[in-house]
């Protein structure tokens, strides 16, 4: 599968038609593992299941990708996360992008692998190259918002060196698939919500601050919740 990104080379724009066969979204990546099992405790306590090891590994189907502006999605308990993306060609390169892992929380309860299938990876189409920021990697900012009920809620905040760096993110999704990176497209895995539980709304926005080289990515989706029209039975 392609899709059509641009990349921002030092405010020259340059048309990158990414060709993918695989794509994985990451979990449970806190550099401070012992913080990470601590929150797979708390989220245990809410009813999400627990992985069996951490830092954990979720295949999505590249179908599921989605570069747009609208989402549709199944009920009212979705929501998503700010990642950074890892668009792999090769081991000499790669490309940075921001994306969300919106996720059906109802579903997560019982299936996380399922929860990540039924709801798109949103990803923007503005790409920077790894080796723009690899000096300075630990001090870019991720943040999103929640829209809920017109207005913005700030949901995530923090700089990147709290998570997986790209190299220990390849290492580990390599590792785990036993397999090179070729072709493929990783979602980071995640930074703790400022709102302490999941917040479902009607729009996200996010962004990846580079105060270094003063720029940012930014990625912004509305929520549409689709319903049954046969509740009850068929």
């Amino acid at each position: 599968m392609i899709t059509h990104l641009t990349l921002d080379a030092k405010g020259q724009d340059i048309a990158v038609p990414f060709e993918y066969s695989r794509m994985f979204n990451a979990g449970y990546v806190g550099r401070n593992q012992e913080e990470v099992r601590k929150h797979v405790r708390e989220l245990a306590a809410k009813g999400v299941p627990a992985p069996s090891s951490t830092p954990a590994l979720y295949a999505v189907g590249c179908h599921c990708l989605y570069a747009g502006d609208e989402i549709d999605v199944y009920g009212d308990e979705t929501s998503g996360e700010a990642e950074y993306v890892l668009f792999v060609k090769n081991e000499k390169t790669v490309y940075i992008g921001l994306g969300s892992d919106h996720t059906d929380r109802f579903l997560e309860k019982t299936d996380i692998p399922r929860s990540k299938q039924i709801c798109p990876n949103v990803v923007g189409r503005q790409i920077w190259s790894i080796d723009d920021v690899a000096g300075h990697w630990d001090d870019i900012m991720l943040r999103s918002y929640v829209v809920k009920e017109g207005k913005e809620v700030l949901y995530q905040e923090g700089a990147l060196g709290a998570i997986f760096s790209p190299g220990q993110l390849m290492k580990f999704v390599a590792e785990k698939t036993g397999t090179n990176l070729d072709d493929t497209i990783l979602f980071s895995g995640t930074l703790s919500l400022k709102t302490g539980d999941f917040l479902y709304g009607e729009g996200f926005r996010a962004e990846l601050i580079d105060s270094r080289l003063n720029r940012k990515l930014e990625l912004t989706y509305t929520v549409r919740a689709l319903h049954s029209l046969n509740p009850g039975g068929d």
